[in-house]
């Protein structure tokens, strides 16, 4: 491991002006269940390590009077598992036992969960974030690839197992501050914010200077924020090897709002199948309006992989995609899924 600044601010502020230091390169550290393991193989060689958790504001948990709930970055794993406030919010609930593994529960952090880098094993073998431009992936083993949003040189899928919900969710995360060290609804000197929907947060690199999320080097995600579940069924399903803590195959998680019988709005969104969560508009659509049963479950599984890409060892991947959102719309409408 290469040699490191640490840093441990209490404010917001003192870690922007940390962070806002141009003359050396910075990581975020919350619980280090990812980076640590980068810094250890080298992949990650930050000049100053930013520890947050003595931040205090990042370790809240608060319910607003709009019916809001705001998520401290730093809140962990099994903390937000056993709030009380995380009732009604069933597909984020499942994706964190989904993980199935106390250690990661109790150390990972919301914030460091959705940030977390990708799983693919040639960037985690040094091959860079983009795998030799694409190459690696498309001319080697790509079995645990993208189906989805391959096209570019990217073709890693998006680690994280909650992201999903929370975008199916109407999320959003509070990113706080901006270029030259000003925020951006803010003047120098002070913490400027705004509020990003989180479906906009993620992002497909195109490069190896990009990264998967919008965040630039001086900012920083506080809180992520969930709309009140209010009238809204949701759930989460994974396609997994087993019950251990490894990845899924493919998820998905859905929000419905029902009118009646009748899916008045839906959002489905899939991970573990592209670069960024995939949101597909296509199944989301086949819902409204309908009843939900099995037959139409299917159906929208299979509008949400018609569009599938997928590279030379994965087209397995599609059959589960498909699986997983079928059987995420009928655990929110409160049908049995058939699965184990």
């Amino acid at each position: 491991m290469k040699n490191f600044e640490y840093a441990a601010p209490t404010t917001e502020s003192e870690a922007l002006q940390l962070l806002g230091d141009s003359s050396v390169s910075t990581e975020i550290l919350a619980g280090g269940t990812d980076l640590v393991g980068l810094m250890k193989k080298m992949i990650v060689t930050p000049d100053r390590v930013v520890n947050i958790l003595g931040i205090p504001s990042l370790r809240t948990l608060e319910r607003r009077v709009d019916g809001q709930l705001w998520i401290g970055a730093a809140v962990t794993l099994d903390t937000l598992l056993d709030s009380p406030y995380l009732a009604g919010y069933d597909a984020v609930t499942q994706a964190i036992r989904g993980i199935n593994s106390m250690q990661f529960q109790c150390q990972g952090t919301i914030g460091g969960e959705i940030c977390q880098r990708p799983q693919c094993w040639f960037f985690r073998g040094g091959r860079g974030l983009l795998g030799e431009g694409g190459q690696a992936a498309a001319n080697g083993d790509n079995r645990y690839h993208a189906i989805f949003g391959n096209d570019g040189p990217a073709k890693f899928v998006h680690s994280s197992r909650i992201a999903p919900a929370l975008i199916a969710l109407g999320a959003a995360v509070r990113v706080i501050g901006g270029a030259a060290g000003r925020g951006p609804d803010g003047a120098d000197g002070e913490v400027g914010e705004r509020l990003v929907p989180i479906a906009e947060f993620f992002q497909t690199p195109r490069h190896e200077r990009q990264r998967e999320t919008i965040l630039a080097p001086n900012q920083l995600v506080t809180h992520i924020v969930l709309p009140s579940p209010a009238g809204i069924a949701n759930a989460t399903y994974e396609v997994r090897h087993g019950e251990g803590p490894d990845y899924p195959l493919a998820a998905a998680s859905a929000a419905l709002r029902m009118d009646g019988e009748r899916v008045a709005d839906a959002r489905i969104v899939m991970g573990q199948v592209a670069p960024t969560p995939w949101n597909t508009v296509a199944a989301a659509a086949l819902l409204r309006g309908r009843s939900i049963d099995e037959t139409v479950a299917e159906a929208a599984g299979q509008a949400a992989v018609a569009d599938a890409t997928p590279l030379s060892q994965n087209a397995y991947k599609v059959q589960l995609a498909k699986v997983a959102v079928k059987r995420a719309i009928l655990a929110a409408a409160g049908h049995p899924t058939g699965g184990f």
